[in-house]
């Protein structure tokens, strides 16, 4: 494409670079630019056109993050795809790929109805690896998605990112207010969910929390300790189920899937009944709990809907921040 293509009207109340943007486009839908096609350096146009290196850049990157540009070191800009009805290119950042977060994932692309594309990341919970992909990846999308999980003083790396910001799942104090959001509040979540079922409870003689910590939010515990404390609940919280005796009488709340598997199997083991002899509460529902020993219990919230309001967030360009509730989910193990 030469540069007399790009033409640029100061009495245009458009800004300079939007117009260079524009006339990019225009020039593929004209037909006169294909893929592949490389496109004046910035130094040329800046030059020709009497324009700031950052006006020119501003333009570049813009079409870099609708996935119009690519470049390569030492060989320039050059169109990398002619799709110009594609507005939003999202860059997605989880913590863990399982089985709920599948739920969220799918409902998200499903309501997105290919106006976007979407481009998934993992940092396992690792701060150099969620460090190191976000600024590998700065300016090369029009929307990042982040799940911080639980890192802090993050706040100047996500303002440094060239794109909007929308953060998923855990936020912190730190975070709040900043950037639009579909959270969860885990203490609330937890409080109200079990209050939802105390008439259930109430059968048992203790609860007991199997809280791993680590990377799962603290705010299910403290929800669990100040439910139990308000409401007079004999309890106790460990951090691992590993070689523990089971006593009728006791109803478990547990996060992590691997404990759940071992309390199911010794429940088998010792001739005991779920939801007789030992209640049962998991963490985020899948299908799969649904037919697990004859139901498991859940405390959930609906990722499909939380990936329903991402794709909402995305597309309108809303900047709010929601909440999406948990509840109890009653099944035979409780």
């Amino acid at each position: 494409m030469g540069i007399d293509l790009i033409q640029i009207n100061d009495k245009q109340c458009i800004p300079k670079y939007k117009q260079i943007v524009n006339a990019i486009i225009k020039g593929i839908d004209d037909g006169k630019l294909s893929k592949g096609d490389h496109l004046p350096s910035i130094n040329a146009i800046c030059t020709r056109r009497n324009l700031s290196r950052d006006t020119v850049m501003m333009a570049y990157n813009e079409l870099k993050a609708k996935g119009v540009l690519s470049s390569l070191p030492g060989k320039g800009y050059y169109i990398e795809s002619t799709n110009i009805e594609m507005n939003h290119r999202i860059f997605l950042l989880f913590d863990e790929f399982n089985g709920f977060k599948e739920d969220l994932y799918n409902s998200f692309i499903k309501a997105l109805q290919e106006k976007a594309v979407v481009e998934i990341y993992f940092h396992h919970f690792n701060r150099k690896v969620f460090e190191d992909l976000i600024r590998a990846n700065n300016g090369k999308y029009s929307s990042y998605v982040i799940m911080p999980t639980k890192f802090e003083n993050i706040l100047p790396l996500l303002q440094e990112i060239n794109g909007r910001v929308l953060i998923l799942d855990q936020i912190s104090d730190e975070l709040k207010g900043h950037f639009p959001s579909i959270y969860q509040n885990f203490e609330n979540d937890i409080y109200t969910a079990l209050l939802s079922g105390i008439d259930y409870l109430k059968k048992y003689n203790r609860l007991i929390m199997i809280y791993p910590g680590g990377k799962e939010p603290e705010g299910q515990y403290k929800g669990f300790l100040r439910f139990c404390k308000d409401n007079d609940i004999a309890h106790e919280l460990v951090n691992d189920y590993h070689n523990r005796k089971l006593i009728k009488g006791d109803a478990f709340i547990v996060i992590s899937d691997e404990h759940l598997v071992k309390l199911v199997k010794d429940v088998k083991k010792y001739g005991l009944k779920l939801g007789e002899d030992i209640g049962l509460i998991s963490y985020n529902d899948t299908s799969l709990k649904e037919v697990v020993g004859e139901g498991i219990t859940t405390i959930s919230t609906d990722f499909k809907e939380m990936g329903r309001k991402l794709a909402e967030l995305v597309l309108k360009k809303r900047n709010v921040q929601i909440e999406n509730p948990s509840s109890l989910i009653v099944r035979a193990s409780l």
